[in-house]
């Protein structure tokens, strides 16, 4: 499935791949767990679309009812950063005005320069997987395919997406003890961002969740 309703936003799920292999990803539960929780949806892409086909499916919605579109899925986005632009250009022009990437945040380190200035252009909101307070710990739970530099990466990536103007959200998991969360909240504010605590996909509306954003 490329494109899926959550809540009032449109999310487009471009590719499988990812730098990481995180313990918490949906991806390492139950197929139920997803289906379930997305009336049916089918994320695992049997192939990544291309341009036109991304096109073609996005256009059937009436975009305009969305508060937000967000580029997200199954993988890391900005794994296909060139399509993610591509399509944030046509939505654009489409008079689509609030775009948002949902990214581990190590898309710096995937091309070796610094993309946040293109990416910034087209999308307001940059919402960042941080997930720990350091790097062992962040590479003990992600397991990035850059290892510890990973996390020192992300902050980077994160302060540049603050530089190029657009309004960046740093998220950890529920599941993090209160003083990690407190920590995380921290690093968020020292680069720049706000610090969102979000449930794992399947346990949006518990009250672990709801008890941590309050603290």
């Amino acid at each position: 499935m490329i494109s899926y309703e959550m809540g009032k936003s449109l999310y487009l799920n471009l590719t499988n791949r990812c730098t990481n292999d995180c313990d918490f990803c949906v991806r390492q539960q139950s197929d139920n767990t997803l289906t379930d929780y997305l009336n049916g949806a089918q994320l695992w892409l049997e192939k990544e679309p291309e341009y036109d086909e991304i096109i073609r499916d996005i256009e059937k919605r009436d975009l305009l009812k969305y508060d937000s579109i967000v580029f997200c899925g199954f993988g890391e986005p900005l794994m296909r950063f060139d399509v993610c632009i591509s399509v944030a250009k046509w939505l654009k022009s489409h008079g689509v005005k609030h775009l948002r990437v949902n990214t581990n945040g190590q898309a710096n380190l995937i091309y070796n320069k610094n993309v946040a200035p293109e990416l910034c252009r087209f999308f307001s909101v940059v919402s960042i997987s941080l997930n720990a307070k350091n790097a062992q710990e962040y590479e003990a739970l992600c397991h990035s395919k850059f290892g510890l530099a990973a996390f020192d990466g992300i902050l980077d990536f994160a302060a540049e997406c603050v530089k190029a103007g657009a309004e960046v959200i740093m998220t950890v998991i529920d599941e993090l003890p209160a003083e990690d969360i407190k920590i995380c909240r921290e690093i968020a504010h020292k680069h720049g961002a706000e610090l969102r605590i979000r449930a794992k996909i399947g346990e949006q509306n518990n009250d672990n969740a709801k008890k941590r954003a309050a603290e």
